[in-house]
């Protein structure tokens, strides 16, 4: 199977990847070439340009010399796990950010790597519109999946730092764009998904063939979901309530049974995969992360020094260490614990900063999952799984069952509520679809996908989850309304000062 990946989309990746081997400055698109204006391009060209902006997903475990998976860094914030690691000063701007004290000195390699996307994605839009020859039905395909890839690094962007600059087109030197607004953002979020949404224009669902690991209409209709709920823009909630039961009604989505088995490389883009990243376990390297197929997140979080007695795990760096308040939020039975969490604490492994001998299982490091040669830690092949039915039925039960939205296409949501539960449990487990019961059933099925700090924030219960005093694990911290966004970097503010696009710094830093 891997080896089909890599003549599918790695493939149409290629011609970008043999070229890249550095990151692109800040705002600029190099080292991707820049289109010219008006000049003529075919489909090879704006293959090119969407293959390395497909690229983008597979550096944001390791790039630009940082090691800042997105679904990690997105937890961090939560109550799920800790930051771990050798000690508090191992990667300490990581420790900042699980403590709400990040300063605008202390970056993360994520704002230079979605910007690097927000710019191939320009390419490959702008070379659309300059296509020569290129048969109607593929280029309406090209251009949506291009929209799509730039709303959804525009949107990484949108929620770590909110007011952020933006751009459509390639800048000349010295890279500097307008600053926006969150709110602004948000607008052109969506008119990207407008397109990328569009009926006819890509598949429905790309989880078998040889189109697996591209785009589709799915996934477009969660992204934009995700995106309204995040900015709470109720004007919406009824069209993406549709969209979730367009999902739901469409038959071509189902929860695999096995929940635990569903991480497995065999079971990569599964009857459950709306879009996964496309990991391969080679090219990676210590000198170069803008370059390769492999994630780094599994040796991340997987226990220093493991002796896995069965052979399955391997050993990594000891972060993102689960909390006991997350293994214990599982009932009896909920066989979904035991797919999201590796209970170490009978086994012998290198005991380090913030240890509770619970660890992430979904991307954990597997035997076998990074063959030699190479450098091995970089090049797991675990694909991050970005979007799943399970969080289409949980979307549509809460904005029935929460947001008050009304049940359409014939889709019940107390019956949404119990597939996953019944998933869950092996066997009815049913449960009031109530504001309590969904909001924690998010938290038990989406631990380590990137998702609890964001809900949270948006349902307003931050402040109280969050502030903390646990002392025992180094953990004090206070969350408040400034703490949403992140700083924007000091050093990016300062590239800009004195000129028309100054940027101003979020609000509490």
């Amino acid at each position: 199977m891997k080896k089909f990946k890599i003549y599918s989309l790695a493939a149409l990746m290629s011609t970008a990847a043999l070229t890249t081997s550095c990151g692109d400055d800040f705002l600029s698109a190099s080292p991707t070439v820049q289109p010219i204006a008006g000049a003529p391009a075919t489909e090879g060209t704006i293959l090119s340009s969407l293959g390395s902006t497909y690229q983008i997903l597979l550096f944001d475990s390791y790039a630009n010399n940082n090691y800042n998976g997105i679904l990690l860094m997105s937890d961090l914030r939560s109550d799920d796990i800790y930051k771990g690691g050798g000690d508090a000063g191992d990667q300490s701007m990581l420790y900042s950010l699980s403590l709400f004290n990040m300063s605008p000195n202390e970056g993360l390699g994520l704002w230079n790597i979605y910007y690097t996307g927000l710019a191939r994605a320009n390419n490959a839009i702008i070379a659309c519109e300059n296509a020569s020859g290129v048969p109607e039905n593929s280029l309406k395909q090209y251009k949506a999946e291009a929209h799509f890839l730039r709303a959804y690094y525009v949107h990484l962007l949108w929620k770590l730092y909110g007011n952020i600059p933006y751009f459509e087109e390639p800048l000349t030197a010295p890279y500097f764009a307008k600053q926006y607004s969150a709110d602004e953002i948000y607008t052109e979020i969506m008119d990207d998904l407008e397109v990328a949404c569009e009926d006819g224009a890509m598949a429905f669902i790309n989880n078998t063939g040889a189109n697996q690991g591209r785009v589709c209409q799915a996934a477009a209709l969660m992204l934009k979901a995700r995106v309204v709920m995040w900015q709470k823009d109720t004007s919406k909630y009824a069209e993406i309530t549709n969209d979730m039961a367009t999902i739901i009604t469409s038959g071509k989505l189902a929860l695999m049974e096995d929940f635990d088995a569903m991480w497995l490389d065999e079971n990569e883009f599964c009857k459950e995969s709306i879009f996964e990243s496309n990991q391969l376990p080679e090219g990676k390297t210590w000198s170069s992360g803008w370059q390769g197929y492999g994630t780094n997140l599994p040796a991340f979080i997987s226990p220093n020094g493991l002796s896995d007695p069965d052979g399955i795990f391997n050993g990594g760096w000891g972060f993102g260490p689960v909390r006991q308040a997350a293994y214990d939020m599982y009932e009896d039975g909920d066989l979904r614990r035991a797919g999201s969490i590796n209970d170490w604490r009978e086994v012998e492994y290198g005991k380090r900063f913030q240890d509770t001998g619970f660890f992430q299982r979904k991307y954990a490091a597997r035997a076998g999952y990074n063959p030699p040669p190479g450098d091995q830690d970089l090049n797991y092949c675990n694909n991050l799984r970005l979007f799943r039915y399970a969080e289409t039925l949980l979307n549509y039960v809460e904005l029935v069952k929460m947001h008050g939205q009304s049940e359409v296409q014939g889709v019940d949501a107390q019956e949404c509520l119990d597939m996953i539960r019944a998933r869950a449990f092996g066997g009815d487990a049913s449960i009031p679809a109530t504001a309590e019961n969904i909001k924690l059933e998010r938290r038990r099925e989406f631990l380590g996908e990137g998702m609890r700090f964001y809900d949270l924030v948006r349902w307003g219960d931050a402040a109280t989850v969050l502030t903390e005093n646990d002392a025992a694990h180094n953990s004090v911290r206070t969350y408040t309304d400034d703490k949403k966004y992140l700083p924007i970097p000091q050093s990016e503010i300062d590239k800009c000062k004195g000129t028309e696009f100054e940027l101003k710094q979020n609000s509490g830093y």
